[in-house]
């Protein structure tokens, strides 16, 4: 059994800890939470042994060997940092940091204090997303000449939703980080590297009220991103998002080529993992939906679908502590996602394309 401790009692109540209950190779050993008694309340309900409020204490106690992080992005850096500074193994939420410099960092922490540290990139681990994968790698459209990906929620849409940390950019807060940081890790999965970026940012929601003070405040960061991407190999992406629309098509990733067109997509608003159907089409025909194997299938099927996916994470994770060999994704995967939002920020903030440096290029 691997002792875990979870840092991060709202994500990681809803999903790491039920995530961690179900897997057979982990023990939840000690919970994190910036208020003890909250810290130790969800440690009670859960029968979890330790409860704390400081980092210090968590990577200190013997029984930890890994710590899963789903605090908001701004804290990131600093409890990874000392978790992998104490050898913790470490499983982390996306967005990785606020910044591609954090993040190279701490992949080097990783390297160097020998240990396996991942990132919560669950799309590579859905049913659905695996055999879109399995036929674009079988070269089933043939050569690519367009990829549009939509994916448009409404998680931020209703203005009444309080203001919090998701609203200040020094926090990393925004669709782009919250959304935009899986959209650019499966673009690098399933496509390839990105040669060039062109990036539009905007906020529908400017102002929300902050429920302590009673006050409205602005806010600083995007609700709607729109991307334009040209791959490695010379292929045009088109990338929306969206936190503020109600859309019947809410992931939507459609591939064309000179052969066949390729479409994952889901119209699942309440759970952005189960509910993916793959289809294809030969040129001029209609589409018609492919059936996802059996084999790729969850197990068992969560009524939260983060869940599922989340449990694959872990068995990856699991398989690279025991073998105690580099996983994918890994941190290396997180700075790549970092990179292509800061380079996006960077396009936004000049209303220019921008260059990307190879992945290669960057970590060296």
């Amino acid at each position: 059994m691997i002792g875990v401790a979870v840092i991060g009692t709202g994500f990681g109540q809803k999903v790491h800890i039920p995530g961690f209950l179900a897997h057979p190779s982990i023990e939840i050993v000690a919970v994190y939470n910036q208020d003890l008694n909250k810290a130790k309340a969800i440690a009670q309900s859960y029968n979890i042994p330790h409860a704390c409020n400081t980092i210090t204490d968590i990577v200190g106690l013997q029984e930890v060997q890994a710590v899963s992080i789903s605090t908001p992005p701004f804290l990131h850096y600093e409890m990874a940092k000392a978790a992998l500074q104490a050898g913790k193994h470490v499983l982390i939420e996306k967005p990785t940091t606020l910044n591609a410099a954090e993040a190279k960092e701490l992949y080097q922490l990783a390297q160097k204090a020998g240990v396996i540290a991942t990132v919560d990139f669950e799309f590579r681990f859905v049913p659905g997303w695996q055999f879109f994968s399995e036929l674009l790698s079988e070269g089933y459209v043939g050569s690519k000449r367009l990829i549009r990906i939509d994916w448009l929620g409404s998680s931020r849409a209703d203005a009444g939703r309080p203001w919090n940390w998701y609203s200040r950019k020094d926090q990393g807060g925004g669709a782009l980080g919250s959304l935009g940081s899986h959209t650019f890790d499966y673009i690098h999965w399933l496509f390839g590297p990105v040669r060039k970026l062109s990036a539009h940012f905007t906020t529908a929601i400017t102002e929300r009220l902050d429920s302590n003070t009673g006050e409205l405040k602005p806010v600083e960061t995007d609700d709607t991103c729109m991307l334009m991407l040209e791959l490695a190999d010379g292929t045009p992406c088109q990338v929306s998002i969206s936190a503020v629309v109600h859309a019947s098509r809410t992931h939507w990733i459609e591939v064309y080529g000179d052969r066949a067109t390729l479409v994952l997509g889901s119209e699942n608003q309440k759970d952005y993992i189960h509910g993916f159907r793959v289809s294809s089409s030969g040129p001029g025909k209609p589409l018609t939906e492919i059936e996802i194997p059996n084999r790729l299938l969850f197990p068992k099927n969560h009524s939260d679908g983060r869940i599922s996916a989340f449990i694959r994470v872990v068995d990856e994770w699991v398989q690279g502590i025991e073998s105690k060999k580099e996983i994918v994704p890994s941190l290396r995967e997180g700075v790549y996602s970092q990179l292509l939002m800061d380079l996006s920020h960077e396009s936004n903030n000049s209303s220019s394309w921008v260059d990307v440096p190879s992945l290669e290029e960057f970590l060296a």
